[in-house]
């Protein structure tokens, strides 16, 4: 019985290889990982050697290469088994020589064709026969003065013979090589059928064996004949549940191994979620500064606006205290140009005083009136003192300063007015008094 070494560090693949291996008829050793297979391999020779490609200490590419590097070991047939079969696993498996890679989970009996296929390669490789060599015909060269130059046609003759001969050799070769080619194939398929035949062999000693127990039982159970009738039909009901229970058990176990698949693919995912809560912790913590820096800018805004409002209103201050300024000096010029009149005034007045105390008859109306027209003309100069110092010191209240200059230029007008009554008056004083 050939027996084959199985190395996976998953138990539900190992199990599972172990039923298809052992329904096809081979005996199963069964290593955790390739450690353990080396172990069991330095004890233990086995015909084949089922292998994982990624195992937790060494791998099945390794595991390969210790095979081949041992002397004993070196012709062992090698079967990788890989969840991904792709361009690197196959390069790798070629460089480590094995003899190929079969893709788990196993579909139907995959991995028993495999194995046969393996087996009966390396078998029909032991027993084929060596290429029989066909040697040469060493032509008989004559040494220099060994043959007279009456027999050249002898020498030629020779070596025509032996080309024909190495002719038939070459041809003879040819049909060695197609029988080789046939009995090779022969040899392969009688080895097929040979392992079919054990196969079948086997089976039927153990039939031959359950028979020959059956047939004990039932001469020492005769009387019991219905009830070992009843137990029959049990039994083949028994038999159709355990094989239904089998094959349930069968899908559980691939189901396992690609669970087991998924869960490290899970961990791969949980890693990579991992990474990407940390990624995204760091991005919040980016976040909260982007808005406190969002906040204080937002502040820092409403801050500038304050203070373009305040600038603003500030120019509109600064425009109208030069407006103010601008209006002070127009009332500078208006009340110098007053000042003027008054002058003038003050000159009329003077003559009109002069032309009142020639008046002695209306000298004490004219006085009275001179008086109030002095009083008026003080109370006015009050008024354009207080005017000054207001336009002065207080450039906000232009309003009022010009309010203040309107009043003045009114009473200005009023003392005109009088002052022009007033000189009318002397001017009818001095008529009388020239009539007179």
């Amino acid at each position: 019985m050939p027996t084959v070494l199985v190395a996976d560090d998953s138990i539900a693949v190992r199990k599972v290889a172990e039923r298809l291996l052992k329904e096809a008829g081979f005996g199963v050793i069964l290593a955790a990982n390739g450690e353990e297979a080396l172990s069991l391999l330095a004890n233990a020779r086995p015909d084949l050697v089922v292998s994982d490609v990624i195992m937790p200490d060494k791998s099945g590419f390794e595991v390969c290469a210790h095979i081949r590097s041992q002397a004993a070991l070196a012709d062992l047939p090698v079967l990788l088994i890989s969840g991904i079969v792709n361009d690197d696993v196959t390069r790798q498996a070629t460089a480590c020589q094995a003899d190929g890679v079969l893709k788990k989970p196993f579909q139907g009996t995959s991995l028993k064709d495999r194995v046969m296929q393996l087996l009966a390669t390396r078998r029909t490789q032991a027993v084929l026969p060596a290429a029989p060599s066909v040697p040469p015909a060493a032509p008989s060269v004559p040494l220099s003065g060994s043959v007279s130059t009456a027999e050249p046609s002898k020498a030629y003759r020779i070596t025509e013979e032996q080309l024909s001969a190495l002719r038939q050799s070459v041809a003879h070769l040819k049909d060695l090589e197609s029988a080789l080619e046939e009995e090779r194939d022969r040899s392969r398929r009688l080895a097929e059928q040979v392992e079919a035949a054990q196969r079948e062999a086997e089976r039927a000693h153990e039939f031959e064996r359950a028979l020959v127990d059956e047939r004990n039982r039932v001469s020492q159970l005769t009387q019991r004949v219905a009830e070992l009738e009843r137990q029959a039909r049990r039994v083949a009901e028994l038999d159709a549940a355990l094989t239904a229970e089998r094959d349930a058990a069968s899908q559980l176990i691939e189901q396992l191994t690609v669970t087991e698949e998924k869960a490290r693919r899970l961990e791969d995912l949980e890693t990579q979620v991992a990474e990407e809560r940390r990624q995204a912790a760091a991005l919040e913590a980016q976040s909260a500064e982007i808005e406190r820096i969002t906040r204080r800018l937002t502040e820092v805004e409403a801050e500038l606006a304050t203070e373009q409002a305040r600038a603003t209103h500030l120019a509109q201050q600064v425009a109208a205290a030069e407006q103010a300024q601008v209006r002070s000096g127009e009332l500078e010029r208006l009340l110098q140009a007053e000042r003027a009149k008054v002058t003038k005034l003050e000159k009329r007045a003077a003559e009109a005083e002069q032309t009142l105390a020639q008046a002695k008859e209306r000298e004490q109306v004219l006085t009275g009136e001179v008086e109030k027209v002095r009083q008026q003309v003080k109370a006015m100069e009050k008024a354009i003192g207080e005017e000054r110092q207001r336009v002065d010191l207080q450039t906000k209240r232009a309003s009022e300063a010009e309010l203040a200059a309107n009043q003045a230029t009114r009473r200005f007008d009023d003392m005109a007015k009088k002052l022009g009554e007033i000189a009318g008056l002397a001017s009818q004083l001095g008529a009388g008094k020239g009539r007179r």
